[in-house]
């Protein structure tokens, strides 16, 4: 019964979206980086790694991708930042379920890329109309 849950989640992230709430930017990169490189990883040894969609609807992967890592204070706030960040939540939640010891990365992947997200959010600043570049000088 939990993919329900992991349904109306997805349902409720997905209204979110509709509202402006949050940005799509973070739930589709997240969600996708980690079908992604789960497809990839089930697609070289599927007897060893799950179907990609276990990843996505088992622990809190939804929850965490619409409702945890849309924080506007510690998520980053830059169009291509929010994508990378998103993305590489989604690639470490998949390293630490397979390799790591905790059950559900969603929250541990959230928390370090919080940290990264200042740095994120420095190197994918857009350019400012009208500022040229040093090599334009």
């Amino acid at each position: 019964g939990w993919e329900w849950v992991g349904n109306w989640f997805l349902l409720g992230g997905l209204f979110l979206i509709w509202r402006r709430v949050i940005s799509w930017r973070i739930p589709v990169s997240m969600l996708g980086s980690l079908l992604l490189i789960a497809g990839l990883f089930w697609a070289i040894d599927p007897n060893r790694h799950p179907f990609p969609a276990f990843h996505l609807f088992s622990g809190g992967a939804i929850l965490g991708a619409f409702f945890i890592a849309t924080d506007p204070v510690s998520a980053s706030t830059t169009p291509r930042g929010q994508l990378i960040f998103g993305a590489l939540i989604g690639v470490l939640v998949f390293i630490i379920r397979t390799w790591g010891g905790y059950p559900d990365a969603v929250a541990f992947a959230v928390l370090l890329m919080n940290m990264a997200a200042p740095t994120i959010d420095y190197y994918t600043q857009p350019r400012v109309f009208g500022q040229r570049d040093k090599k334009d000088a």
